[in-house]
């Protein structure tokens, strides 16, 4: 399953609500969907990175050695988050090899369903917060770029876009 690169147009899109009508077709996506995270290696993805304009993403922030512990968030939302912020180094599946210290919420709390339509709350600082945070920011269209300064984020794109052309 290949990982959609900015500037792809679906990136930029705000997604729509997972319906009960999409679930059959999330059964068969977000296994290949982990398969492709494990794989690139990363640590969450979204459906907007595979192409898809549905709110839905995975994460999965364990250390690959001690087993994985998989989380399929659907329809999420950060219902609370910290005022103290912190900083943490992000990279991105749709910005290979570009990085930058962004500054969030140092923990938040997230409602999501599961696959069964389940709800949840999680709570979640460090890592995984910082995760959370990335992968609900693609669901609105937002990339970790926009939440640095506009000379660090044209940088950052134009870089991007450089070792994209040199790959082809």
């Amino acid at each position: 399953m290949p990982i959609l690169v900015a500037p792809q147009a679906v990136l930029r899109q705000k997604t729509r609500l997972v319906r009960p009508e999409d679930m059959s077709e999330l059964r068969t996506t977000i296994p290949r969907m982990f398969s492709a995270m494990y794989q690139a290696p990363g640590i969450g993805l979204a459906a907007p990175q595979v192409g898809l304009g549905l709110r839905f993403a995975i994460v999965d922030v364990s250390d690959r050695d001690e087993g994985r512990n998989p989380i399929v968030l659907i329809n999420p939302e950060v219902i609370a988050e910290t005022d103290s912020m912190a900083a943490r180094e992000e990279g991105c599946l749709s910005l290979p090899n570009q990085y930058a210290e962004v500054i969030r919420p140092e923990a938040v709390r997230v409602r999501y369903q599961d696959m069964e339509g389940k709800r949840h709350e999680l709570e979640a600082d460090g890592l995984l917060a910082t995760c959370l945070q990335h992968e609900i920011d693609h669901l609105e269209g937002i990339l970790f770029v926009d939440h640095l300064s506009t000379l660090k984020r044209n940088m950052i794109m134009r870089r991007l876009a450089k070792e994209q052309r040199q790959k082809h």
